[in-house]
């Protein structure tokens, strides 16, 4: 059986799609899978159990990379075509079955990807790890516990909490009075957002910052899993670490929590509302892009704590 899987080129749309791509591997136990995603989500599906092509859809010109995609797959008879993107483009290749994702606007994309392969109970996204990224991760790793993880950065500047709450969140979450003593802190960003790391450097003590920075998506996933907690902004490695089951706090103010909030995770917001916050970017006096600013050290400290007590209880 061979079975063609469409999900997204951003990668927090892709996790969040792989909790349907589980349910296709245990429903479908004898499949192939092809799987088609953009290049910054590929190293999500190293690992996948049966995989046996995974395309990765490079945008170009006049959106020609879609005829590129039909001409890979149209010589193949394909049994189910799962399609997140709701392409016209595989509507035009042979395929026994397709289902494609609606827009139920409102709605988490877990709740809306399990309405394409209609069932009731919503499967949380998993991330399928190998043995080269377990290996990497215990090479990064410190041997001591317990591990801190902190997505300091954010792929658009109004929803990234600043980097100087983060440090002192760092501080208080692993003083000798704080919920995890002597804990290291992981920082998990891309090779561009390299200086983001500088500020931990210089306020934590030496060896207590661990970057993890530019690593392939399946090495940060295993040293999540080793993590007793992440806080982060809204962003693709949030959702990362959701589908990775550790306990997460993500931080929200200008994005949509009830549709992209971390599935099975927990959320802190800003005290001003999303529509709020997003009427400041048209606002003449607007000085900064940053709308986080609202969110205090201590709420997001409080929250860490109960989400601790609560994962250990």
């Amino acid at each position: 059986m061979k079975i063609l899987f469409i999900t997204s080129n951003r990668l927090g749309d892709a996790v969040l799609s792989t909790g349907v791509l589980t349910q296709l591997v245990e429903h479908y136990p004898n499949a192939r899978f092809t799987i088609v995603c953009g290049p910054y989500a590929a190293g999500l599906f190293r690992a996948v159990p049966r995989l046996e092509r995974l395309i990765m859809l490079q945008k170009q010109r006049l959106n020609f990379h879609w005829l590129s995609l039909w001409s890979d797959c149209v010589a193949t008879r394909w049994n189910l075509i799962v399609d997140l993107r709701n392409s016209l483009i595989t509507r035009l290749l042979f395929a026994d079955k397709r289902l494609y994702r609606g827009r139920h606007r409102g709605q988490h994309k877990v709740i809306e990807n399990a309405r394409v392969i209609q069932i009731a109970q919503p499967p949380a996204p998993h991330i399928w790890l190998d043995t080269q990224a377990e290996q990497e991760a215990a090479h990064l790793l410190p041997s001591a516990r317990p591990l801190l993880a902190l997505g300091p950065a954010a792929n658009w500047p109004p929803k990234q909490w600043p980097v100087e709450r983060f440090v002192a969140l760092a501080q208080k979450l692993t003083a000798e009075d704080g919920p995890l003593p002597k804990a290291s802190v992981l920082v998990i960003a891309s090779e561009s957002e390299n200086e983001i790391v500088q500020p931990f450097r210089q306020a934590l003590p030496a060896g207590k910052c661990i970057p993890i920075i530019g690593h392939g998506l399946l090495t940060i996933a295993a040293c999540l899993k080793e993590c007793a907690l992440y806080i982060g902004n809204d962003s693709g490695l949030m959702h990362l670490a959701a589908a990775i089951h550790i306990p997460v706090l993500g931080l929200f103010g200008p994005g949509e929590k009830d549709v992209y909030g971390p599935w099975g995770g927990h959320v802190v917001h800003t005290p001003e509302s999303r529509e709020e916050l997003l009427g400041r970017l048209s606002s003449p006096a607007a000085v900064s892009p940053n709308l986080m600013g609202g969110l205090d050290v201590e709420k997001v400290y409080q929250a860490a704590g109960e989400l601790l007590e609560k994962s250990n209880s």
